[in-house]
């Protein structure tokens, strides 16, 4: 049996996803989260063997989700559900350590079939998605200025181009304020930016504001 754990901000998405595995009796939805930090928390108790995440939710940075998704139950499969384009978030999730990356606008057509790819031990991606890793491998590629950072300067810059101040950012990560701050000067300096309006400009132009 699948036993999904789903996390999404939007009460009509669940119901949505509820009604799409509907029909499958080797598949079910073992708890649903609505934000983050409920998320976080259910990922915890454990209960679940496969997790289905939205990559947009107030709480809990996805990052921190994903993280401790892995170091818990290292062989549960973790599939993102986006409206956000591959281009921009897949790559970082799947270096995360997600299985598989779905964009919303597919998930009707292909949703039970990312599930039962990813419950049988292996990823999915798109065609397109697929190319791009490709692409990315090259060694001449020349990579935008927020795909430079870490993780952890990249949970950081989200927060900050969210408007959140830097103790919001601190408590989300479980993290002191002096290192969010070190965080914030490196990822500054790798982007070359001085100021954080600069950081929301950028995030805007490349439709980055999770």
């Amino acid at each position: 049996m699948i036993k999904i754990l789903m996390a999404d901000d939007h009460a009509i998405v669940r119901e949505g996803m509820r009604q799409i595995l509907a029909d499958s009796p080797d598949i079910e939805i073992v708890a649903e989260a609505s934000d983050g930090d409920e998320a976080y928390a259910l990922v915890r108790n454990g209960g679940w063997n496969f997790l289905l995440l939205d990559i947009s939710m107030p709480g809990k940075n996805i990052l921190e989700i994903i993280k401790q998704a892995k170091q818990q139950f290292p062989q549960h499969p973790i599939l993102i559900m986006s409206m956000y384009p591959e281009d921009q978030y897949a790559i970082r999730m799947l270096r995360a350590g997600v299985d598989g990356y779905l964009t919303k606008a597919s998930a009707p057509e292909q949703l039970l079939t990312a599930i039962r790819k990813l419950a049988n031990g292996e990823k999915y991606i798109s065609l397109a998605l697929a190319e791009q890793l490709i692409n990315e491998l090259s060694p001449n590629k020349q990579k935008e200025p927020h795909r430079t950072l870490s993780d952890r300067e990249f949970q950081v810059f989200s927060g900050i181009v969210k408007g959140k101040a830097l103790t919001e950012i601190a408590n989300e990560m479980t993290l002191s304020v002096k290192t969010i701050s070190t965080f914030r000067t490196r990822l500054l300096k790798k982007m070359q930016m001085t100021k954080n309006v600069e950081l929301i400009h950028y995030a805007t132009k490349h439709n980055l504001l999770l």
